[in-house]
């Protein structure tokens, strides 16, 4: 029996040491290295809710509020008693139209995603920039801004587009090689690389620098005329012999060179071009998950985050013992929504005791409404209890009966007809046969 716990034991100690790993990397600001060690933390340990809770603080800091909030509302379902992923979705839900406001960011940026696309570069580009100026933090916005402007060769304002990047990821990859690209074209690469050189160089001779001969006298007058004319001879051959084939060769490598620079920039727009083009198409995909989760999201609803607050409702249900809360709230939940494992163990508990106990409660209910002459209620109940348990002959033929008494023949008879189809030798069937006329 000491396997299991040792095991665990360990998953939870390496969930910690990439915890540590991610609140150091996120301290300096690599955001992008800090949530693949968070990631990695949660794959040892899905209730490590510190590693969770600062996930989320880092999705909120790149701009990807709806993926905070997920990283939230998961935490604070795993631990609801001081639980920092409380307090920050309070903070959320505190601040009027705060989700309606990023909900109208993420629709600006997919326009201009689309406008990109549709090749009306300049009207996204001013979509994009109504988009940084509200939220300066959005990471995605600014490399399609930046992307764009490499498109029109702006790299000035693209670079001022990485450089918030990189204030706010300083390791994020995509942006280092863009801005890789930006400095190739504005010269600045050249610059530090020189810079670079001149710093770990060895010193070099200085204006002011005088070296004197170990010997030295004047020199007479005549002597000083000869030196003036063997100097002379010597720089005449100097200029034949030496200056000019290497002022020919130099002007021949120039011109080389310059030819080899052309065919670069040519072969680097191209790639640049072609980069361009795989990265609009991965930005399409990334912007279609994100509609699809944001929409579902703030779906009031039947999204995920009401999904989440679903069962946490349920589950408090559970602890003060109110059974029939609980059932009728998982009657109303969606639980294929809520796709994460963790969660998916607690649902499968939930759902066994529902189809143990909990479709009677309903049914139960089914029951006093139609006594109460609550037809249309008592249709509801009996078609969640069936929901839970379709094979369920009582209910099917109690429902069957409401829709008799309110004169619906065909639907009744239909319903008579599953109970005799299902269970034909059965008391239940005897009397569906008689209330259909047989």
């Amino acid at each position: 029996m000491s396997k299991p716990k040792d095991y665990t034991e360990r998953c939870r100690l390496i969930s910690n040491a990439f915890y540590n790993q991610g609140l150091e990397k996120a301290q300096i600001r690599d955001l992008t290295g800090a949530s693949l060690c968070l990631k990695r933390s949660l794959a040892f340990d899905k209730y490590n809710t510190d590693a969770r809770n600062l996930l989320g603080l880092i999705y909120y800091e790149i701009g990807e509020t709806a993926e905070a909030l997920v990283q939230w509302v998961l935490s604070s379902n795993l631990k609801q008693d001081h639980n920092r992923a409380t307090y920050y979705l309070h903070e959320l839900q505190g601040e009027p139209g705060k989700l309606e406001d990023e909900s109208i960011h993420i629709r600006r940026y997919n326009q201009a995603l689309s406008q990109a696309q549709n090749d009306n570069s300049d009207l996204a580009i001013l979509q994009l920039g109504r988009v940084v100026e509200h939220k300066p933090n959005f990471v995605k916005a600014h490399m399609l801004l930046a992307l764009l402007h490499i498109g029109q060769e702006n790299y000035a304002k693209a670079g001022q587009s990485l450089y918030r990047v990189l204030q706010i990821d300083k390791n994020h990859p995509k942006a280092l090689w863009y801005m890789s690209i930006v400095k190739s074209h504005t010269g600045r690469a050249d610059v530090e690389k020189r810079k670079l050189k001149n710093a770990f160089s060895h010193h070099q001779m200085q204006d002011d620098d005088i070296i004197l001969p170990p010997t030295y006298r004047e020199s007479t007058g005549w002597q000083m005329i000869l030196h003036i004319a063997v100097g002379l001879a010597m720089g005449v051959a100097v200029i034949f012999f030496l200056v000019m084939p290497a002022r020919e060769q130099e002007m021949n490598g120039i011109h080389n060179q310059e030819m080899n620079e052309v065919l670069e920039q040519v072969n680097q727009k191209s790639m640049t071009i072609d980069q361009l083009k795989a990265d609009a198409a991965a930005m399409e995909t990334e912007r279609d998950a994100a509609v699809a989760n944001l929409q579902t999201i703030l779906d009031e609803n039947g999204g995920v985050l009401s999904q989440y607050q679903q069962l946490a409702h349920i589950l408090h249900a559970y602890k003060v013992d109110d059974f029939q809360t609980a059932v009728e709230l998982y009657a109303d939940m969606d639980p294929t929504m809520i796709t994460d494992e963790a969660m998916q163990a607690i649902i499968a508990e939930i759902r066994k005791d529902m189809e143990e106990r909990g479709y009677q409660v309903l049914a139960d209910l089914g029951n006093r409404a139609r006594d109460a002459g609550q037809a249309e209620q008592a249709l509801a109940y009996y078609q969640k209890s069936l929901n839970i348990k379709a094979d369920n002959p009582q209910v099917i033929y109690d429902m069957a009966m409401v829709y008799q008494n309110r004169g619906e023949e065909d639907a009744a008879n239909e319903l008579f007809g599953q109970v005799i189809m299902n269970d034909p030798d059965s008391e239940l069937a005897a009397r569906a046969k008689e209330a259909r006329g047989y």
